[in-house]
């Protein structure tokens, strides 16, 4: 558990000396969510995690630990599988918004393990119209990243992997905006990761504790103009926490996990007259530098810094590793986005395949997200012969 401590002390140090935690205060109860492009990286592609309130940085591996950490999967128990997933996305607002997710991996050999994914966001159908009103087209914008990742055992019990991430994201269809042409937005991106799990004993009963920390989407800013007039953050990432497995016996076994996520892109200072920076930081900055001012540039100080956390936690259920429920519980501040929800779900698992399913219910009312299904199919592919 000593390892789980350096992620959390590192990130309250650097927030207890910024300078500007007794300053303006006044600014820490408005409304300051942070803005990235391609947003549907952070989207959990999986009906595994997404029943678990989008955790999964530490729980048990499968095909799809790539999104959550891909360091997990060295620890994964087949030479080879894969998964499909498929979600409708605010399909209270739009009907033909979908996010789908195919991932596999491949063990080398018992200490490495390679993967790769394609993650594909479908936006549904736009129509463009002219600046009479008049209907001039229609489009289907997309989005899609590839990524490809590594993970090895660097002791015993404890894992690392690098991921490499292509983005692609056309929006517009080369459309005018003020005067100006735009593109297709093209990025790259690397994610670096470890994981833990050694055995324990809880009241003298076995299990496995495990924790995780997944810094994802380390890239270059993205741009929608050849004239790049302005180029926008990737959603640049660091989840952590633990998870305990409990096996009660050879049939029933629990698991309890945290996921804590923190954006590591600059928070939207406040201006004064549209023009100076009443309170905060200029985000005009590098990715690095960006990253680094994440820590302490809220203009609301220490409070606000602290409001941008997010807070993931899941149960998960199984009997005989065979039929599984689970459920969890999402929480962002009100400032920060205001996303709270809590889901549900079920998985089974057969010889050769797997099905999970995943239900989200928002705590509050008329929420975009309400009655968000995901479906995933996992396949064993050492059984495909059997």
């Amino acid at each position: 558990m000593r390892f789980l401590k350096f992620p959390i002390l590192f990130f309250l140090l650097i927030c207890l000396f910024q300078t500007k935690v007794n300053a303006q205060t006044s600014f820490s109860g408005q409304q300051n969510p942070i803005m990235t492009a391609v947003p549907f990286l952070m989207i959990a592609p999986d009906a595994r995690s997404g029943a678990m309130g989008d955790a999964g940085v530490s729980s048990n591996p499968d095909a799809n630990s790539m999104h959550w950490n891909p360091a997990k999967l060295a620890y994964v128990e087949q030479d080879m599988g894969a998964s499909v997933s498929y979600s409708p996305w605010l399909h209270k607002l739009v009907p033909d918004i979908s996010l789908a997710y195919l991932a596999v991996y491949k063990r080398i050999n018992k200490a490495q393990t390679i993967g790769a994914s394609l993650r594909y966001f479908n936006l549904g159908s736009l129509d463009f119209t002219d600046v009479q009103g008049s209907k001039v087209g229609t489009f289907n914008p997309n989005e899609f990243a590839l990524d490809a990742t590594y993970s090895r055992f660097l002791t015993k019990t404890l894992t690392m992997a690098v991921s490499a991430r292509y983005i692609h994201s056309n929006l517009t269809q080369g459309q005018y905006a003020e005067g100006t042409a735009t593109k297709a937005g093209n990025s790259v991106a690397a994610d670096i990761a470890v994981y833990q799990q050694f055995e324990v004993k809880v009241n003298d009963i076995p299990g496995k504790f495990a924790w995780g920390v997944n810094l994802s989407n380390l890239g270059a800013k993205i741009s929608y103009s050849d004239a790049n007039l302005r180029k926008d953050f990737l959603p640049t990432n660091l989840r952590f926490g633990p998870s305990l497995t409990l096996d009660f016996d050879d049939y029933n076994s629990m698991t309890f996990m945290l996921d804590i996520n923190k954006l590591l892109v600059p928070t939207q200072p406040y201006w004064k007259n549209g023009d100076t920076i009443e309170s905060g930081m200029d985000p005009n900055v590098s990715p690095v530098v960006g990253l680094i001012h994440s820590f302490y540039d809220a203009p609301g100080g220490f409070s606000e810094e602290m409001k941008e956390l997010s807070f993931a936690g899941g149960l998960e259920y199984w009997y005989d590793k065979q039929f599984a429920l689970r459920g969890g519980f999402f929480y962002e501040d009100k400032n920060k986005g205001n996303r709270k929800f809590v889901t549900l779900g079920a998985g089974l698992r057969f010889n050769v395949f797997g099905l999970d399913f995943s239900y989200l219910i928002p705590v509050q009312q008329e929420n975009p997200l309400a009655n968000t299904l995901r479906f995933s199919l996992l396949f064993n592919l050492d059984n495909t012969g059997k």
